[in-house]
């Protein structure tokens, strides 16, 4: 598929995820029984549309991209940058590709929080946040494999202890140097240059967060 191609595939799952956006909203703020129809509808031509330009089963979008009620927001996933001796930590996934420790912010929990947690559970490490490196809109760095907007936001961070067990979601955590990064990077979480962005934020002591 080539460049221009993409871009125009991108384009079409962008305006598909604003109608359904705008029909969610309809359905949580409208009252009177005929305009929520015309919402669910509107709803339902999203979804066959998603899943005709995704290639997916119908039952499927609808469970992803039809799942909540009230004015539809982005999702945050959190992704620390934590430096040993110049080279960040990654770990290794089930999936065999390498990202930052993170993932999607649970309800119950602070940005900062979740990210101390996520490192916890996918590095054995505690660490404390130092500053947030990067507010990123996931649309303009990432490979885009969700229908629903996504904001990812990078902190740089410090170990205060602790040391790596398997558990479910990762098989391995290492360090890594700039020049030394796997070629197997879990692109849709942590783009090679989003990770290069920490390297300049850990080299760059007065670092000014970047946010799209």
């Amino acid at each position: 598929m080539t460049e221009q191609n993409i871009s125009s595939k991108q384009q079409w799952l962008d305006w598909i995820a604003k109608i359904q956006s705008i029909a969610q909203a309809g359905l949580y703020y409208s009252h009177d029984r005929f305009e929520l129809e015309r919402y669910q509808e509107l709803r339902d031509i999203a979804a066959e549309m998603m899943a005709a330009e995704a290639d997916l089963p119908l039952a499927k979008v609808k469970d992803l991209f039809c799942n909540e009620t009230g004015y539809q927001t982005p999702k945050i996933d959190t992704r620390a940058a934590v430096f040993q001796d110049g080279k960040i930590l990654l770990v290794h996934e089930g999936t065999g590709k390498w990202s930052l420790p993170g993932g999607w912010c649970d309800v119950d929990q602070s940005v900062a929080d979740n990210t101390i947690k996520e490192v916890k559970e996918e590095a054995g490490l505690d660490v404390a946040i130092t500053r947030v490196i990067a507010i990123d809109d996931w649309r303009k760095h990432n490979k885009r494999n969700h229908p629903y907007g996504v904001i990812k936001i990078f902190s740089l961070c410090r170990v205060l202890g602790g040391s790596f067990e398997p558990n479910i979601e990762t098989t391995e955590a290492k360090y890594f140097a700039e020049q030394e990064l796997p070629q197997d990077i879990a692109i849709e979480k942590n783009s090679l240059d989003q990770i290069k962005r920490c390297f300049a934020a850990y080299r760059t002591p007065d670092w000014q967060t970047t946010m799209d």
